[in-house]
């Protein structure tokens, strides 16, 4: 089952998030990690919000503990607010409209 999972990290910048991506090698509009079917990022008054869908709970656990987590923890990034929630559907863009 999808789940979509909000992860909202307080205190951090926008600068920060985009080194994280570069430290776990992933490119703005490239791909994301295997499990993770969509990635956005906002900025909020005093951080910035990740939201995902992953495929399942126990994809993006895997992704937060082998990945993220000792990323997070060599920046001394503490730990975000994270929301989980049971995905009834989501939609994609059609392979020709994915550009």
């Amino acid at each position: 089952m999808a789940t979509a999972v909000e992860t909202t990290f307080h205190r951090v910048s926008l600068e920060v998030y985009d080194d994280l991506l570069g430290r776990l090698d992933f490119r703005p509009g490239g791909p994301s990690e295997p499990g993770c079917l969509f990635h956005f990022a906002t900025p909020t008054e005093d951080g910035f919000r990740g939201i995902d869908v992953w495929e399942s709970p126990e994809a993006f656990q895997r992704f937060v503990s082998e990945r993220l987590g000792p990323v997070l923890e060599r920046l001394g990034i503490a730990a975000p607010d994270v929301r989980v929630l049971e995905v009834h559907n989501y939609l994609i863009a059609p392979a020709e409209r994915r550009s």
